[in-house]
């Protein structure tokens, strides 16, 4: 170590030559290890310093990450909207800023709204369906089960078995799980207000980034300029235009393919066709598709009676199903240039890592990752190419 810091001080006071490298005397080499000892020890604790306060930083703002996350994500993604929405209002900010925070306030009571009007439409039925439950009880197996074979026999005894209880006997033997079940629900419940809690949270703070949008914007490019060059404001860049392209190409593509479905589903009388809607779009968002829900729907209307509107539902089915196929690559170019197999597989694979948000970061991350790559690529082979072209102009002897 102190051999290293000798040639670091003497290579930076430009004193390496074939000459004189041997000219100090040990007194000073001494003095100069002691102060590179010195300045690395003061350089260390610095780093620490800045690191712990790094981290502290962040564990205070814990609780608000993710809802800035959240707001952040918005912002960027509908920051053109908002600027369309401003030169509507005769350029003032303030009213824009207003108008975009109703939508989003909106978009928390409208599905609320439809979700209670749904129960309470369909309170009756959801009364008749939990006295109809409390008297269930198992029919008797039907012949054909006997003669399906290797599991006909323990098949049919063991649903013999649980057709023999009474409606009675059954709900003592549930009795044990309520505590846990009435648990859960509460527990659900809490859940709610802690996510609506977490949306308001993201209202306001996306409230503040649409009225600060360009100071913001402005701070984030030159952090990345100072972090990494002009590379970084490319990535910061890239950033933004990835969260967008998610926007049209995830968000837009589901939010079409759930009306879509609502459409089919009320015009068949399909009961719950609001909060089947709502599944169909979480479903999409997850990149599962409407089939867990437009089947089951189709089967029901078929079963219900109505042929004819369940061969309709049933095209219409496949009509909904296929149209992501033509609507989300168009949505997604307009937003970045990006290649379709990363932003689907930063949406799959953010989803699943991160959760819902991870809709957004995955794809983030991902092309900001495959944007540094291949730009040090290309600078590879640029620089390759430059090298072999000076050596070919280099006249052989």
């Amino acid at each position: 170590m102190t051999m290293l810091a000798q040639w670091l001080y003497r290579l930076d006071q430009g004193l390496i030559s074939a000459a004189g490298f041997g000219h100090e005397s040990e007194g000073d080499d001494t003095v100069m290890v002691t102060s590179i000892s010195r300045d690395l020890a003061r350089a260390t604790l610095a780093v620490l310093f800045i690191a712990g306060m790094i981290v502290a930083s962040f564990w205070v703002l814990r609780p608000f990450l993710p809802a800035v996350v959240w707001a952040t994500m918005i912002v960027v993604a509908t920051w053109p909207l908002m600027l369309r929405v401003q030169s509507a209002l005769w350029g003032r900010r303030g009213l824009a800023v207003a108008v975009m925070t109703m939508v989003l306030l909106l978009g928390l009571i409208v599905p609320l709204a439809l979700a209670l009007t749904t129960i309470v439409a369909h309170s009756q039925e959801i009364a008749s369906g939990a006295q109809w439950l409390a008297t269930w009880s198992v029919p008797p197996p039907p012949d054909w089960v006997e003669r399906l074979p290797l599991v006909g026999s323990r098949l049919i005894a063991r649903w013999k078995e649980v057709s023999a209880i009474d409606a009675g006997d059954f709900s003592a033997r549930l009795a044990p799980y309520t505590r846990q079940i009435i648990g859960w629900i509460l527990g659900t419940v809490g859940t709610i207000g802690m996510v609506l809690v977490q949306f308001l949270l993201v209202v306001l703070i996306a409230a503040f980034l649409f009225a600060t949008g360009e100071a913001t914007a402005d701070g984030v490019r030159r952090f990345a300029r100072r972090l990494a060059g002009a590379r970084g404001e490319h990535s910061a860049r890239l950033a933004a235009q990835a969260i967008r392209s998610v926007a049209l190409g995830i968000i837009v593509t589901a939010l079409v393919q759930a009306c879509l479905a609502w459409i089919g589903l009320a015009v068949c009388g399909v009961p719950f066709a609001a909060a089947l809607t709502a599944l169909v779009f979480a479903l999409c968002i997850a990149q599962i598709g409407p089939l867990l829900v437009m089947i089951p729907a189709v089967v029901w209307t078929y079963w219900s009676g109505s042929a004819g509107w369940g061969s309709a539902l049933l095209v219409w089915t496949l009509f909904v199903v296929t149209i992501d196929n033509v609507v989300r690559p168009v949505l997604i170019k307009k937003g970045a240039d990006l290649p379709l197999w990363l932003v689907f597989s930063g949406v799959v694979g953010g989803l699943l890592a991160f959760g819902i948000v991870g809709l957004f970061v995955g794809p983030v991350v991902l092309a900001v990752s495959y944007s540094l790559l291949a730009d040090w690529v290309n600078t590879a082979e640029s620089a390759t190419a430059s090298h072999d072209s000076g050596r070919r102009r280099v006249p052989v002897a």
